[in-house]
């Protein structure tokens, strides 16, 4: 990515700071970001290349488990070579073409992980509500429509925003992450035109804000099958088959329902929690995740070590949840 550190004066330069105040304390942050950064991408990579190799992985949920880590993957690429020049240079100066082109790859990456997530949930759904009809409800051809649906939702979706701000005049040029953010290059704006604002709170609402809601409504008609189960152990079975999703959940929207709340607030938009918020919320969740499903998936990583070229096949393992 073309960086420019000269020209502080053009209104077509943005400057990335990634945590204001506290520049004297960056090569100590920079290590545990290099740290994050390298667990996501090995970690995905290895991840993503066992379940498209190995034929006894080639399910729906394996399937929706390798559309989670390509689209982890990406969002760690787009974040990467800003987040790491800001915290080795203390700031970074960025063409706003640039800045804008990387915005509208974090923002529709976010939206497609996002599509992601309630396409897991309705896996869970069918599995523990309908078992019996599991596979004829989720097959992987359908799978493949939904994987080609979430990657045109999260294009269609963020990319009218980029275009949208092109043309509008900025008073500020500095931004307070070390990457491109929607809310932080609005408030760089000299007037926030209302169809700006309305067209962003109306893509938050119904791709985000939707998939949470619908989730949570997955998982509400989850406890209500596991109530009318009379086994503990039983019980405890389901919730140990939906812990991964569960968790992987709670780590991308905890961060990012925060993050757009004391967005919206302006009493609190100066706040310094909503700096480290923007971190974790595009930083953890693709290192984290990984690491998520590969304890709960042991099998996939044993099986990248114990594979032989002219071996017997694995049998395919059965449309459950491990």
């Amino acid at each position: 990515m073309n960086v420019s550190v000269n020209n502080p004066n053009s209104k077509d330069v943005l400057t990335l700071v990634g945590i204001p105040g506290l520049e004297h304390i960056y090569p100590w942050i920079l290590g545990p970001f290099c740290f994050l950064y390298v667990l996501s991408l090995i970690g995905n990579s290895i991840l993503f290349f066992i379940i498209k190799t190995d034929v006894s992985l080639q399910t729906p949920m394996y399937d929706l488990v390798s559309m989670l880590a390509l689209t982890d993957l990406g969002l760690s690429l787009a974040t990467l070579p800003t987040v790491l020049g800001v915290f080795s240079l203390q700031s970074l100066r960025l063409p706003i073409s640039l800045c804008l082109l990387q915005m509208f790859f974090i923002h529709s990456l976010s939206v497609m992980e996002s599509s992601v997530l309630l396409t897991m949930a309705y896996d869970r759904f069918v599995a523990i509500c309908n078992p019996l009809r599991y596979s004829s409800l989720l097959t992987r051809q359908l799978t493949s429509r939904l994987g080609l649906l979430v990657m045109l939702r999260g294009v269609a979706v963020i990319l009218p925003i980029p275009f949208m701000l092109r043309g509008s005049s900025l008073c500020k040029s500095a931004l307070s992450h070390a990457f491109c953010l929607h809310p932080d290059v609005m408030r760089l704006l000299c007037s926030q035109g209302s169809a700006n604002s309305i067209y962003s709170i109306f893509a938050v609402l119904s791709t985000m804000g939707l998939d949470a809601l619908l989730i949570t409504l997955s998982y509400v008609s989850i406890l209500r099958a596991v109530g009318r189960l009379s086994s503990t152990s039983e019980r405890c079975k389901v919730f140990h088959r939906c812990a991964c999703h569960i968790i992987v959940v709670l780590l991308f929207y905890s961060p990012m329902i925060s993050l757009s709340m004391i967005h919206r607030f302006g009493s609190l938009r100066n706040s310094f929690i909503h700096v480290p918020l923007g971190y974790l919320h595009f930083l953890l969740p693709p290192a984290m995740n990984p690491t998520v499903y590969g304890v709960k998936m042991k099998c996939i990583y044993r099986r990248l070590f114990s594979r032989r070229p002219n071996g017997p096949k694995h049998k395919k393992p059965k449309n459950t949840i491990q």
